[in-house]
This record gives structure tokens, sequence and C-alpha cells, in this order.
């Protein structure tokens, strides 16, 4: 019987889907690897074992069990994690003192109550109908109401802050949840008011946030207030709670990412309808940024699933806004990026709410983001580039030759610089050199970022912790070769090797895992999985070599011990002490010597 519900989740729970839920894994024999998340790399270290339920990275050396990679990847405590698994297991945890629950799950609550209570209101109240009406009207349908659990914020100064304090929360924490404000009076008043809701949730389906769009009916009779003059924005959106940060947060990846990673593409799109509307007519991998331009972090989410995006983005190929910005940082961390090029003055609600087809054709019809670059900005000078003044062709550079920086790819890279030199009548050499005056810190700052660096601290290991290692996971793979070590060698390895390398000499034939201890299942899980993953040319000379330099380091170990000793004796003036501890100083290092 399982006595715990964490090991009820393991039980329930396959770590290969589990971990697949956020990153994509590639078959590597009787194991799965994959890029690692938490540090910034290029080949793939990150692996996991379906036999042992564990993953390890051995380019940051990171690792643990399904609990320790949710930990890392939704930046949360254990208890956290264990909510999240136990909701992906099926699994209710008893419930807790409320005075031992963290602030994150109370957090998780006030908003799971808040978007029930505005799903409520949009079914129930006179106004709420009207809003459902206008959404239907829009092209919502029923069910994309309920799936969305889209809702409406009646237009009451406290009707939400009453009702969560009813259900047993402080006005306080219904602030932190990003759903109240606080006058300089210190009363508390509805962030969302007279509002069609759109819950946020993160990628586990949870609800962080929240975007309001004004009702129309509402904001025609509304007036600015000096208390809140954004009343009558007509977008409003959860400020950075403990829960939601929308520097981190894609709308509707939580839905989306199975379908992205199916059709290996993400179409990024920068409304809530239009993402609705778009999973709606059967364009499933459709996200936006919410309320921002995409930022590292996201695409580093995006990663995950695929390096392939479609944007429908309103594209301003001459300025520096911030749309223009995130596209470049996609370009520059090697996404392939393709325009979805849309009518003028609609957006994909529009499209798909006429005929979502058309929609299906567009997104067909993307181009590459360098051919768009080109089309565009060469039909805006000259069809086909012809006859381009001196003038045009420096206007022409000034604006392309950023984007041909931003391409990571050399080879993609020279073929936009031979067509850049074609079209503008110039020699390739002269692209090249323009390309070289222009500073490659801009454009390679992204990969020097901090966002980069690894959401786990790990303590390096020193130089004999590693060979120790090395030695346990060399006898693990080929045990029968376990009398080619040295026992003084075993000798100098720590207590829980030496017991492993035991366990191995005992049983020859390689079957131990049944013989493991508790107290060293998790190093023997760590090691074996090494030494699935290792490939090693002359197994009998790597295994000599390794029982060398651990004999050869437990010498140096003491020689440092003796010099610390002779020192001290010296202090003392212990003559006699000083000349017994030189003389076995003096043959410790005629030994390793």
């Amino acid at each position: 019987m399982l006595n715990s519900p964490v090991d009820e989740i393991k039980n329930r729970l396959d770590i290969v889907e589990v971990i697949q839920g956020y990153i994509r894994l590639h078959k590597a024999g009787a194991n799965f690897r994959a890029i690692c998340p938490f540090h910034s790399e290029k080949k793939p270290s990150l692996f996991v074992s379906p036999a042992r339920q564990i993953w390890h990275c051995f380019g940051c050396n990171s690792g643990g069990d399904i609990f320790g990679f949710v930990k890392a990847i939704e930046g949360v405590e254990f208890g956290d994690a264990l909510r999240i698994l136990a909701q992906k297991a099926g699994i209710e945890l008893r419930k807790q003192d409320p005075k031992l629950k963290t602030e994150r799950q109370r957090l998780y609550e006030i908003t799971e109550l808040a978007t029930k209570f505005f799903e409520k209101q949009l079914e129930a109240s006179t106004i709420g109908q009207e809003a459902k009406k206008y959404l239907l009207q829009r092209g919502i349908n029923q069910e994309s109401i309920k799936k969305w659990r889209i809702g409406y914020a009646p237009d009451i100064w406290q009707g939400l802050s009453d009702f969560l304090v009813g259900r047993g929360y402080k006005r306080e924490e219904v602030e932190k949840a990003g759903l109240s404000f606080k006058n300089k009076e210190g009363d508390f008043y509805d962030r969302f008011r007279g509002r069609i809701i759109f819950p946020i949730f993160d990628l586990n389906s949870q609800v962080v946030g929240f975007g309001g769009r004004i009702f129309e009916q509402i904001r025609e009779s509304k007036e600015e207030t000096p208390i809140f003059p954004s009343t009558i924005a007509k977008y409003v959106n959860t400020p950075s709670t403990l829960l939601y940060d929308k520097s981190r947060v894609l709308y509707g990846l939580d839905k989306a990412k199975v379908a992205i990673r199916k059709r290996d593409s993400c179409i990024l799109v920068e409304g809530y309808i239009d993402v609705v509307l778009s999973c709606q007519a059967g364009q499933e991998n459709t996200v936006a940024t919410s309320g921002t331009a995409l930022t590292s972090h996201q695409l580093r989410t995006l990663r995950r699933y695929s390096e392939n995006l479609l944007t429908a983005f309103d594209m301003d190929i001459a300025g520096d806004t911030a749309t223009k910005r995130g596209i470049d940082l996609a370009q520059t961390q090697g996404f392939n990026i393709k325009i979805i090029t849309m009518p003028a003055g609609e957006d994909p609600a529009d499209v798909v709410l006429k005929d979502p087809k058309k929609w299906e054709e567009l997104i067909a019809g993307s181009k590459s983001i360098v051919d768009f670059y080109f089309q565009t900005v060469l039909s805006s000078f000259s069809a086909e580039g012809k006859d381009l003044t001196p003038e045009a062709k420096k206007e022409i550079s000034k604006i392309l030759l950023p984007i041909l920086k931003r391409i990571p790819n050399k080879i993609e890279q020279s073929h936009w610089i031979q067509k850049l030199a074609k079209t503008l009548e110039v020699k390739e050499e002269d692209i090249t050199e323009e390309l070289k005056k222009l500073s490659s810190q801009k454009f390679n700052e992204i990969h020097e970022s901090k966002e980069f660096s690894s959401k786990i601290e790990v303590k390096p290991k020193s130089r004999r912790e590693m060979i120790e290692e090395r030695i346990a996971v060399l006898l693990l793979k080929h045990p029968q070769k376990v009398n080619l070590i040295e026992q003084s060698a075993i000798d100098c390895c720590s207590l829980k090797i030496r017991n492993i390398i035991a366990l191995v000499k005992e049983n020859p034939d390689g079957n131990i895992e049944e013989k493991i201890p508790a107290d060293l299942i998790d190093l023997f899980n760590y090691l074996s999985l090494k030494s699935d993953v290792e490939e090693i040319d002359d197994v009998e000379a790597e295994i000599r070599a390794c029982g060398q330099e651990i004999q050869s380091l437990e010498k140096k170990y003491k020689l440092d011990l003796l010099s610390q000793e002779i020192k001290k004796a010296e202090e003392k003036k212990d003559l006699k002490k000083v000349n017994a501890l030189v003389e076995e100083f003096n043959k410790l290092s005629r030994e390793l010597n």
C-alpha cells in the first residue's frame, strides 16, 4: 500500500510524459535526451531514464525525480510541485490547515474562485447576458466560451472583493492576486469592473491572471474618474504578481503546446480573441503575448515545443517597435520565422469571422522573415530593385543589413548576401564589409543574457569526486572487470562509492539493483544513468588510469595534511615531531613521484 501522496504520484505518473509536457524529448536507446532548459546549450545533455524514473543533465549537473524537475521548471517550492503533480495524476490531496498553506497556494485559490465568479456573472447577470451576446456576435461560440472560461466582471466597486472576503480571504490577499487596488485612504476596489474577462493560464492550466476588455455598453456610459482614470481603457490586465509575470506567460500555450509539438510550428498573434477564434477555426497551435513584445523567457519556453514561428503581428520594418525587437530577438536565437501577411486593417479575429478558410490560406502563404523584409523593402523603393539611386541603395542596406546580421546560420546568411548584392548591383565583398561594421555586441547580447543561466544552483564537483564517480560508472557498466581496480584505490573512495563497488564485487553478473539499500538508491540511479549514456573505447585502460589517479589524489591530500601538521609542530618548536613528519612527508612524496 502506498503510504504518501508522493509515492502515489510517482506510481501514477511517468517521468517521460511529465517532462515531455515541458520540453521536447528524443529517444536515445533505452533513455531519452533533450536540450537542457536550465542552462544555455546547443547540444542535448539532459537525459531522462524511464526505467529509473529520474533525469539528469550532464552539462549543468542538475537532476532528480519528477518533483525536482517541476520545482525547477516552474520555479516553485516542493508543496506547489506536489499540488501540480497531484492534479496531473488525478489525486486529491488531503485538506491542509489553512495556516500551513503557502502564499502561492492561497493566490491560486483566489484566482480560481475569481474565475468561477466571472463565469457565473456572464451566465446569470443581465448585463453578463448582453456581454455573452457580444461574444457570440464576434464569432466566439458557446463551446469556446466554456473552454477558455470567459467571464464578466460586474460594474461594481467591490463585487469580487466582497465575494472573496466572504470565502475567507483577506482583502490584502485579493490585492496581491492583482484583483484589486488600494487608494490613499486605504480602501480596496476591484481592478476589473464592467469588463469581459479572459483568464490567463500557466502551462498547467491554472489561472494566474486576467485580461479585461471593456464591454462597449458600459464604456459608453462611463466617465473617467480621478481615482481610476484607467477605467475607460479598452484593456486592463493583471499587474505583476507572485503568480503572473507578463514577460513569462503566453496566452493559450497550455492548450496549444500539444498541437505546437505535433505540427512543429507556433502561430503568434496579439489578442485574446485572435487566439480563441484561431483555435476555434482549427489552428490549435496559436498563442498570444500578454500585452508585451516577445521576451527571452517566452522564446525559451516556445523552444521546448518548436523552433518554427509564424507571426501575424503588424510589422513596421523600418521602425524600432517593441514587436520588431521581439521578432529580432527570436531571429537572433535561431528561430525559423515566417510572416503571415494580413489584409489591411484586419486582425486574425476579423479574418476568421468572415471566412475561416481565408485564415488557413494566409497561414499557408506565409513568407520567411528575410523574404518578407526583402519584398517589402524593395517594393517600397523600386519594382524588382531596378533603377535604384545611390541614396535608395543606402536606405535599403540600412534596413536589411541588420536583418542579415541576425541570421545565425552562415550558409543561409551567405545566400541572402548574394541576393542583396545582386539586387543592389554591388560586390558581395562590399556587403560583407558593411556587415562587419555593425556592432556584434548588439546582435549577440542575447546569448550572454542572464536569463540563460541555470535556474538550479549546483555545487561544482571536485576532481576527486569526478574520478570516484568515473570508477563506479565503469564498474557498473562492466562489472566483470571489477578485479582490474586495486583495493587500495577503492579504499580512497568515499563510503557510498565503496559500498556500491562492494555490491558490484559481490555480484559480478551485474544484477545488484534489488540489493541497493535505501540510502544509496538515488546515487545508484544517477550512476547507472551515467553508465547508460557514456561510451568508453578502452575500458581496461580507463579503469587502471582512474585507479592510479584516485590514489595519486589521496597522496596529495595526505601531503597537504602533513604540511599543515609540520607547520603547527614548527610553531610549537617540537623538533622531534617535525623531523618525524618531514620523514613521512618525503617518503610519501617519493611514492607519488
